[in-house]
């Protein structure tokens, strides 16, 4: 006869038979029908909670790629202002930072505010006076100009404008449109205002409606002469192969320019603002990841369930051979059972909602007649979504983790129940 404690011959750990009976215990029957809908329950929450940890996560990711692509693609990474002196060698410095190893382009700007106007609307915009051989070069704005051409921009005289002001504006290509500055002609009266007519030579979509409803480039030397800023910069924007190695740009930059710069960079500008996002995107994550959690007390309260309808069960099993480990094991199996199909589940249906994000916006839009996302509150003009494998696989693992850590508690006991006192009174 064999020992209740001892293992039975010929069936080891996570064996045929442990498997077995743990299936039969996972299949619906009428009388456990109110386990079998908890299961369900912890199954769909499982399922729901890693499908929404993915989706999240790939929204943030989108957002910070898109939001990091757009800001530096027409801003910059560095910026190098003039003190003591005024930046009338522009030139000269932005040649010398355009040769640094590592620097893709180095832009001279005149940047001045002013107000733009039409007989349809007017609007505040931020006046960005360019060379044409740095605009047609420019990330964000070369490659996306939708109406007009670049090409003879600096003896066309005119503006570029982004499209969402062009549309403010009731504007196109050809159109007049007026700006004004504050601080313009001097008289003997004071300053006075200045206000000049131009012609909209091309209308570009950067992507990001914050951009495109406020910036006007125009030719440098115009700037010069709109800002009286004669032969100056206000400003050089570089843009470098590698983003995060700014502190080697910046000593670059001081040994190669000999004179006196203020330099700051991306990092500096845009610090707070992109910080906020990675703390949004980690208290979504601590959010969401409460569901999965919920359902893994559902799996607890599953399981502990069954335990007690299968009482009698475990302990004909333990009469016949069946070793405490085997049948902590069975309820281990059924608890993991849960979890890997729900978390399967949700891996898939995760990942499918994540890569049609923005095609599933724009129907539902279509049928409820909705905008989900304005473009006008969140910058962008799609909804992003970048699945990083990383992200997923540490989503996967402590789902896992979480559903076999829920199945432990009733599992031993079922283990520990005496087969004596649980057949006393059958």
């Amino acid at each position: 006869m064999t020992d209740a404690t001892q293992p039975a011959r010929g069936a080891g750990a996570f064996s045929a038979f442990e498997r077995t009976v743990a299936l039969r215990y996972l299949r619906a029957r009428r009388a456990d029908g109110f386990v079998s809908v908890i299961a369900g329950f912890s199954f769909l929450g499982i399922m729901l909670g890693v499908a929404t940890l993915i989706v999240v996560t790939s929204v943030m990711n989108g957002f910070h790629r898109e939001l990091m692509d757009k800001i530096i693609g027409v801003n910059g990474h560095a910026f190098l202002q003039a003190v003591e002196t005024p930046f009338t060698d522009w030139d000269q410095v932005s040649s010398k930072t355009a040769k640094l190893p590592g620097v893709r382009l180095a832009i001279p700007m005149v940047e001045g505010a002013a107000g733009i106007s039409t007989q349809f609307g007017q609007s505040g915009v931020l006046v960005r006076g360019v060379r044409e051989k740095d605009l047609t070069r420019l990330p964000g704005v070369a490659g996306n100009v939708k109406s007009g051409a670049l090409a003879g921009f600096d003896k066309a005289g005119g503006v570029a404008i982004g499209q969402r002001l062009a549309e403010t504006l009731g504007v196109g290509v050809g159109d007049p449109v007026s700006l004004l500055v504050a601080k313009g002609v001097q008289t003997p009266f004071g300053v006075a205002p200045r206000i000049k007519a131009y012609k909209v030579v091309a209308i570009f979509s950067i992507g990001m409606s914050e951009f495109d409803n406020v910036f006007v480039y125009m030719p440098l030397s115009e700037a010069q002469l709109f800002f009286n800023k004669d032969n100056e910069a206000t400003v050089i924007e570089a843009f470098v192969s590698d983003p995060e190695k700014m502190d080697d740009f910046r000593i670059k930059v001081e040994k190669a320019v000999e004179r006196p710069l203020i330099v700051t960079d991306w990092r500096q500008r845009n610090k707070t603002f992109f910080d906020t996002l990675q703390v949004e995107k980690n208290i979504l994550f601590i959010i969401l990841a409460l569901i999965v959690v919920v359902a893994a007390f559902n799996i607890i309260s599953g399981l502990t369930m069954l335990v007690k309808d299968k009482t009698q069960d475990i302990a004909i099993l333990r009469t016949m051979g069946a070793t405490r480990g085997a049948v902590l094991r069975v309820f281990l199996i059924i608890g993991a059972s849960i979890g890997v199909a729900g978390t399967l589940a949700g891996f898939a249906l995760g990942l499918a909602l994540a890569k049609n994000l923005d095609s599933i916006r724009v129907w539902v839009n279509k049928l409820f007649d909705a905008n989900l996302f304005p473009a006008e509150f969140y910058f962008l003009s799609r909804l992003p979504a970048i699945v990083d494998p990383r992200e997923v696989a540490a989503i996967v693992v402590m789902t896992l983790a979480l559903a076999v850590l829920a199945s432990i508690y009733p599992a031993w006991k079922a283990a520990s129940l005496d087969p004596i006192e649980a057949l006393r009174h059958e």
